[in-house]
């Protein structure tokens, strides 16, 4: 079995019950480590991951180590940066051992074509975002910002992380926008017509819980999120299903 999930946003301030969130995300993963071929976490697994040369934020411990077990087995693990955890550089490879994306990925998959992204600038046609974006990207940006200490520098992005949530009304993403006007499904539409060979396009940063045919053959899922929703895709080598972690029905 093959399982996706992105968005659990650990460590969120704008969420009150964020421990009670990262156990039942660990007893997810505990449940499924024995018949998981491949996990694929598809971004903003954290609210805000900054790496110093000596030093990563505290907390999350419960889910490092399920994660460090599942690749100890032999698990692969499979790590995309988001909008929020674009920080991360060689830690969770060498502690954890996740497997890193920085980018989209095209990958085969039992014989089917996954596209496989976060999904953060995809279609998305706000230039602030875009601005903020490649400011988030820089190397040199990146390098200006470790000269904070961390207690700066990690509280900063946090209280950054938090007041862009609160923003929102009760802290969640606008719905569905409809076809037209989802700027992912507009995204996946535009890429098929050079590419129309992808089976499944899987994404996460929306927040919404998505099941959508383009064509005949192909397919596009949002993932929800780890924070209200619990949803995640499984791939069982031919057909791909959308689920919600009902904590006991393992």
């Amino acid at each position: 079995m093959i399982y996706f999930l992105s968005d659990a946003h650990l460590g969120s301030l704008a969420i009150e019950h964020r421990r009670t969130q990262e156990r039942r995300l660990v007893r997810f993963l505990d449940e499924i480590k024995t018949q998981a071929e491949a996990v694929y976490f598809l971004g903003d697994m954290f609210d805000f991951w900054f790496e110093y040369r000596n030093v990563v934020p505290k907390g999350f411990t419960r889910f490092l180590g399920k994660v460090s077990e599942l690749t100890d087995m032999g698990v692969e693990v499979h790590f995309f940066i988001g909008n929020h955890d674009i920080w991360a550089f060689d830690y969770l490879e060498k502690e954890c051992g996740c497997i890193m994306h920085r980018h989209e990925m095209t990958t085969e998959i039992h014989g089917k074509t996954f596209f496989l992204a976060h999904g953060d600038g995809m279609g998305d046609p706000d230039p602030k975002f875009k601005y903020i974006r490649a400011i988030f990207h820089s190397p040199f940006c990146q390098r200006v910002f470790r000269w904070l200490h961390p207690d700066l520098g990690v509280q900063f992005g946090l209280n950054w992380a938090k007041n862009s949530r609160l923003k929102r009304k009760d802290g969640k993403e606008p719905p569905y926008k409809g076809e037209k006007n989802e700027e992912l499904v507009c995204f996946a539409k535009e890429y098929l017509r050079e590419h129309p060979d992808i089976d499944f396009f899987l994404f996460g940063h929306r927040h919404i819980e998505l099941d959508l045919m383009l064509t005949k053959q192909s397919r596009m899922m949002i993932l929800g999120d780890w924070i209200w929703q619990f949803t995640y895709a499984v791939f069982d080598g031919e057909h791909l299903f959308m689920e919600n972690y009902v904590e006991g029905e393992g």
